[in-house]
């Protein structure tokens, strides 16, 4: 068993329990699906009693790094994290972050957007007719008169998103697609009384036919101004409150 058993303290026990375990299965001392031993082994293994361990693996548990299965062949086991999870708890963390940490709207923006350049060679060289039809589709979303603003917002995380999965790249794609489902509906929120659509549309769709036409600097220039464009809203949104 690669857990640390020497190093627990007297105080906080089912804490540092807990984070021998959590660091065994982050340091992949701990594989996927990996059967832990019983409370009883883990009791005499770290010195403790079970209610202790039993406190320990429950904080487990509540991270989603185990689950616990009934039967004769259960136990507690080390859990499979999907990359749908991952992203949930990505983006959830980066909102608190950013809500909790007074984070400036220009910086989230100016984040965002540097993500998304560096991403974009690779967009470039990787996008399918499947990204681009993608991407299209979110395009007439935001020139339909009938969209609502939720739903254009929604359809503005799904046209960058798609840049992100184009880039063929799991993880790039899932940070990208976690930054932008965390700070672009805040932006969205902030600023969407004051945009222009049809301008974000028309940006949009150079975008698109940039990468399309496999043209990384003319869609990096479509990105910049997009990220211009952005500011340039922040910064309106600002002028009452400063004067």
């Amino acid at each position: 068993m690669a857990i640390e058993f020497n190093t627990i303290q007297k105080e906080g026990l089912s804490v540092q329990i807990a984070n021998a375990i959590r660091d065994a299965i982050l340091e992949g001392r701990l594989a996927s699906e990996e059967r832990l031993p019983s409370e009883a082994e883990l009791s005499e293994r770290f010195g403790v009693s079970r209610s202790t361990v039993r406190e320990a693996l429950k904080r487990l548990a509540a991270q989603n790094l185990i689950r616990s299965e009934r039967g004769s062949s259960g136990g507690a086991f080390v859990n499979r994290l999907t990359w749908d999870e991952a992203q949930d708890n990505l983006v959830t963390t980066t909102r608190l972050l950013i809500g909790m940490n007074n984070i400036p709207l220009e910086d989230a923006i100016e984040a965002r957007f540097a993500l998304e350049t560096s991403a974009l060679p690779l967009a470039v060289e990787n996008r399918s007719d499947q990204h681009l039809a993608a991407m299209a589709q979110e395009i007439a979303r935001q020139r339909d008169k009938l969209t609502s603003d939720e739903e254009f917002c929604a359809s503005d995380v799904a046209f960058h998103s798609a840049i992100a999965s184009a880039t063929g790249n799991p993880l790039l794609s899932f940070q990208l697609a976690a930054a932008f489902e965390a700070m672009q509906p805040l932006m969205n929120m902030l600023v969407y009384r004051l945009r222009d659509r049809e301008r974000i549309a028309d940006l949009h769709e150079s975008l698109a036919s940039a990468l399309k036409a496999g043209d990384s600097s003319k869609a990096a220039d479509q990105l910049d101004a997009l990220a211009a464009y952005t500011k340039d809203l922040a910064a309106q949104r600002r002028k009452p409150r400063d004067g």
